[in-house]
């Protein structure tokens, strides 16, 4: 209790906050690792399946505990349902994709997310990018450069359509948050919204595991535990734990510790799986992230004279 009445109803990330944001993208960086880990055992679009159920199952739970209404009819059934195909279809891609390429790439290529969603939003959502926008969109198209280059000079075709399924999660999570957006969804609670996905997430996956490889490779333990790390924690804890600061802090605070994602899934993968990034990926890095904190900045108020 002593916790939450610190951390309640904030005007600005404080400390506790910005340490908690820390933690959380450590983990969604780390997330990318244990999801590679994980293919050792089973299948990617398994792995997403699985994730999903077990993840949601646990979230379905917190509802319960918490009272949170789920099935009122609130006019966001048919957005919600489009929502989670690009979500399923989304993760597919982000799976699929991170067993043909490393962490390091994926990582990279899938948080480009922002800037697909400045550029959707300034056609769809009447949000026009400004200068300093324009510039961040610049700085991070050059980072695309710089990974895709890298893969050229010293990847495979494999490597190539990894790359480019990784990419292609970013487009589809920027058009899920625009979905989002425009439609009722941006009423309702997280926890319905998030369930939303990770139903389709379910369903795409099931549709698509018949043309997919064997389900099960080699249970081990090591595998195991790595999926249900990206289903307890990932999804059902870390995620939750989202939501709570959410309601405490503003988003656009938070929102800016977004660019420390692919930073630590960069590191993530060459401390745990021995990646070594090539100087064109740490430029990517550098690149990406400074695009983010200037597409993320909030604009100067004037001062009246």
């Amino acid at each position: 209790m002593a916790v939450a009445s610190a951390l309640d109803r904030r005007d600005a990330v404080d400390l506790a906050a910005a340490s908690i944001m820390v933690g959380l993208t450590f983990s969604w960086g780390l997330n990318y690792v244990a999801a590679k880990i994980s293919y050792a055992g089973f299948d990617p679009v398994f792995v997403s399946i699985a994730r999903s159920i077990i993840g949601g199952l646990c979230v379905l739970g917190w509802c319960w505990l918490r009272g949170i209404r789920l099935f009122k009819a609130d006019g966001s059934l048919v957005a919600g349902i489009i929502v989670g195909v690009l979500f399923g279809v989304e993760f597919l891609c982000l799976y699929i994709g991170l067993e043909y390429t490393t962490v390091a790439r994926n990582t990279l290529l899938a948080n480009t997310m922002p800037f697909w969603v400045l550029i959707g939003g300034h056609f769809l959502l009447g949000e026009r990018i400004n200068a300093r926008k324009l510039g961040g969109l610049v700085l991070a198209f050059c980072g695309l450069v710089a990974v895709f280059s890298d893969g050229i000079a010293g990847g495979t075709d494999v490597t190539l359509m990894g790359d480019l399924l990784s990419l292609g999660s970013g487009i589809l999570w920027a058009a899920t948050s625009i979905v989002i957006k425009r439609s009722k969804l941006v009423e309702t609670s997280a926890e319905k919204l998030l369930l939303y996905q990770l139903a389709g997430a379910a369903i795409v996956g099931v549709l698509v595991l018949p043309f997919a490889g064997p389900p099960i490779r080699a249970v081990s333990a090591l595998p195991t535990l790595a999926l249900l790390f990206q289903s307890l924690y990932i999804v059902a804890f870390t995620y939750v734990l989202w939501f709570w600061l959410l309601r405490r802090y503003p988003a656009s605070g938070l929102s800016s510790f977004a660019f420390l994602s692919p930073v630590f899934g960069v590191l993530c993968g060459a401390i745990i799986l021995g990646e070594a990034p090539t100087t064109r990926i740490f430029v990517a890095l550098g690149l990406i992230a400074v695009g983010l904190i200037i597409v993320n900045r909030p604009a100067r108020k004037q001062v009246p004279g």
